[in-house]
């Protein structure tokens, strides 16, 4: 298989299995949000911690930590992924996956908008076409809704604030999740011996929620293992196109599975943010084939 090929299997693999999660999180019912993402955390850092192990890449990871700026930003990122979490599984195991996906979908605007205001990037034309077309679906949104569409705006600010400091520190993304949940595993280990002692945590209750429950690490590292695959392996603009797989099969989750309420309004707040992605994508090919023109 060719490595072009190889790349877009890996990415289309890690966007599909993002996709995918809100069909996984209710599995884990009757434990709450926070119990859920402990478990998350503590496993996810077992299993990353087997495979930078295996991969002779575990004292490396751990040698990052002796570098306080680096381990202060790691903080903060853990911090921020954390939010993340909490506010996607909650919405996924209480009727708001659409939203959830809102919040995917609106992500690469959130980012420009980082890019103009903390990193003074200049938007091209299409671009600013694009931000304010979203500003008007997000707008219809509010409207329908009654409120504002808070659980898409804290996921897409929560993952675009995470990845702009991950941007920063150049670490790969298996290692720095790593720190991330040695991190916050002191506090969501303890979570969980407490409620275990209360008798109110789910592990050990039944075998099929317990394994469940484990497996949230290997969930959560092995998507983004693919997906380090399929960077290394394909130009940026095919990864900013993949990157609409996962919000939309949250979507489709949302609406033909989970059934929930779609009235006309948020079918046009979501048209009118689709548009506006369309536009993005436009001008990420156009810029692309700039580029490969310029260095041709």
């Amino acid at each position: 298989m060719s490595k072009n090929k190889l790349g877009l299997l890996f990415g289309i693999s890690a966007y599909s299995l993002w996709g995918a999660f809100p069909l996984y999180w209710p599995l884990l019912e009757p434990a709450n949000a926070l119990e859920i993402v402990s478990h998350r955390a503590v496993w996810t850092l077992v299993f990353c911690f087997i495979v930078l192990a295996a991969t002779k890449a575990l004292k490396s990871t751990l040698a990052t930590l002796k570098q306080p700026k680096i381990t202060i930003r790691l903080f903060l990122t853990s911090l921020l992924i954390s939010i993340n979490w909490l506010v996607y599984i909650w919405a996924t195991n209480n009727g708001h996956v659409v939203e959830a996906s809102l919040g995917y979908y609106i992500n690469p605007l959130i980012i420009i908008g980082f890019g103009v205001i903390l990193l003074k990037e200049k938007m091209r034309p299409l671009q600013w076409v694009a931000v304010a077309v979203a500003s008007i679906g997000v707008l219809v949104l509010t409207i329908d809704y009654g409120r504002l569409p808070w659980i898409a705006l804290a996921l897409a600010i929560s993952w675009g604030s995470y990845g702009l400091i991950k941007k920063q520190l150049g670490l790969g993304a298996l290692e720095g999740l790593a720190i991330e949940t040695l991190i916050s595993a002191f506090f969501y280990l303890g979570y969980l011996i407490y409620i275990g002692n209360q008798g109110t945590g789910q592990f050990g209750h039944s075998w099929g929620l317990t394994l469940l429950l484990m497996s949230a690490g290997a969930v959560t590292a092995i998507p983004l293992l693919l997906f380090n695959g399929s960077t290394n392996r394909l130009p940026f603009t095919t990864i900013g196109l993949l990157q609409y797989i996962t919000p939309t099969l949250q979507f489709s989750v949302g609406v033909w599975v989970r059934h929930e309420d779609m009235p006309t309004a948020r079918w046009i707040g979501f048209l009118i943010i689709w548009v506006a992605l369309s536009t993005l994508a436009l001008d990420l090919v156009k810029s692309s084939r700039s580029v490969n023109n310029s260095v041709a």
